[in-house]
């Protein structure tokens, strides 16, 4: 018999079309899984079982009458608590957020899936207002690695990615301001997408500005590319997003990789200590692609490390968010948080626009970089998951979760898109995920390519642990 854990959107929207199982199936199944993931891993803030089950009967419907609403009607999908799901308060991970009012919005991709037949389980953890790279919080504890309970989920939208990987939906919506979806995609083992900025709209603007993004969580670059179908497109409420998607971003995801020209970077040129058996994985993705056509040089970006220019800008968001808060709100915000909004309140606004100019340095030679080359592959993070509950592996010598992440927050300084998928494993079973990376709007390009190296090369496209593959 199919698991329907196991499937992909893909799969389960063509099973719906032949009448081999029904969303109502589906979605008992999927909240069964939630259910028994929630203790061991804590991927889920809320699950909205009677929700769900309504939203999957009125697909089943649809699809009797052979009149399904969208591209995904029936498909069970998880949404970060950052993003505003109607029918429930969305706490961002924040004791100092109030679950009263009437949360009768839904944030813009909320909004679009929701017009497209998708049935929402529940949604899913998050780090207190998504500032930092693992995902624990005052308000829901520590999320897990599927993996290996020990060790973290990564963050900020270590919930969706967890969820995915254990088979609690095949898609989760999450944000990326600076690697918040490929840092727990690396680490968990599933596909990550952090789009062109305003491809996908926001609403509520973030704290963070034009860091943050929205991203799909997904066990392969096909259903991303489903779900970027889905999501894309402009909104009036996010003034700084992008026009109209013109055409699919499934269209060209079989076009190969031939012809195409690829940097290999082991490290962006920097001193950064990366585990040997990542190294290893990304050396092997360099080779395999070349192997399938395209034009692979060995390049590093003519960019210095910007994370001071970062820990300016994103400090002071933090500190932005919570200016509000009352002395006795800020006693209860994670300790982590109170230092960096300390740090960010701190600045002045003259730091803040010479993190701006260091920003639009770093794009401008993004962008001539990328005259040369039309991808960009790295490893998503130089560490395998580590210890959970812990903002830096012990024994590092960084104090702040940017110090193990140098390969993911640069590009959310340039709004380039970029995505992490699964590469192998380590010693320790642990998924290993290479990132790739290509100038803005070229999103699908960098689906495809990511799509040919998990169809054509080694990668472990999606997750295979299910619910009870992790170890204590």
């Amino acid at each position: 018999m199919t698991d329907l854990t196991d499937l992909t959107a893909r799969r389960l929207v063509e099973g719906y079309r032949a009448g081999s199982f029904s969303p109502v199936d589906a979605a008992e199944t999927m909240l069964r899984r939630c259910e028994e993931i929630q203790p061991r891993v804590n991927a889920f803030v809320r699950i909205d079982s009677e929700r769900a089950l309504a939203e999957a009967g009125e697909s089943e419907a649809r699809w009797r009458r052979g009149e399904p609403r969208g591209l995904l009607d029936g498909v069970p999908v998880t949404v970060k608590d950052i993003l505003l799901l109607r029918g429930g308060p969305t706490l961002r991970g924040s004791k100092t957020v109030s679950s009263d009012g009437a949360w009768d919005e839904d944030a813009p991709s909320v909004a679009r899936l929701r017009e497209h037949g998708a049935v929402f389980l529940g949604k899913t953890t998050t780090p207190e207002f998504g500032w930092k790279g693992v995902t624990d919080s005052p308000l829901s504890g520590i999320t897990r690695n599927p993996h290996d309970t020990s060790r973290t989920a990564g963050g900020s939208s270590g919930g969706g990615a967890a969820a995915v990987a254990m088979g609690a939906g095949p898609l989760s919506l999450g944000t990326d301001g600076g690697g918040s979806v490929r840092i727990p995609g690396s680490f968990c083992g599933i596909f990550a997408l952090k789009p062109t900025y305003g491809r996908v709209p926001l609403y509520p603007a973030s704290a963070f500005g034009t860091l943050a993004h929205v991203g799909p969580m997904t066990r392969d670059a096909a259903d991303a590319a489903l779900l970027m179908d889905v999501i894309s497109g402009p909104d009036p409420r996010d003034w700084s997003g992008l026009g109209p998607l013109t055409g699919s971003f499934r269209t060209t995801l079989g076009d190969g990789v031939r012809g195409l020209r690829v940097a290999y970077s082991a490290s962006l040129g920097w001193d950064v200590p990366v585990e040997p058996e990542i190294a290893e994985a990304v050396r092997r993705a360099a080779d395999r692609l070349a192997g399938l056509g395209a034009e692979v040089t060995e390049a590093d970006p003519d960019i210095a490390d910007p994370v001071d220019a970062f820990h300016t800008l994103w400090f002071s968001g933090a500190a932005r968010v919570t200016q509000g808060l009352s002395e006795e709100a800020r006693q209860s915000l994670d300790p982590g948080l109170q230092e960096v909004c300390e740090q960010g309140a701190a600045a002045s606004a003259l730091d803040y626009l010479a993190a701006v100019d260091v920003r639009m340095d770093l794009g401008r030679r993004m962008g001539l970089f990328h005259e040369r080359y039309d991808v960009l592959l790295t490893p998503t993070l130089p560490v395998t998951a580590f210890e959970a509950g812990e903002e830096v592996p012990k024994g590092s010598p960084h104090t702040r979760w940017t110090g193990w992440t140098p390969f993911t927050y640069p590009f959310n300084m340039t709004q380039q898109p970029a995505v992490t998928l699964p590469y192998g494993r380590n010693a320790d079973g642990l998924p290993i995920g290479v990132q790739l990376v290509a100038a803005r709007h070229m999103d699908a390009l960098l689906l495809r390519t990511a799509h040919t190296l998990e169809t054509e090369g080694e990668a472990e496209a999606g997750a295979d642990t299910g619910a009870g593959g992790e170890r204590e």
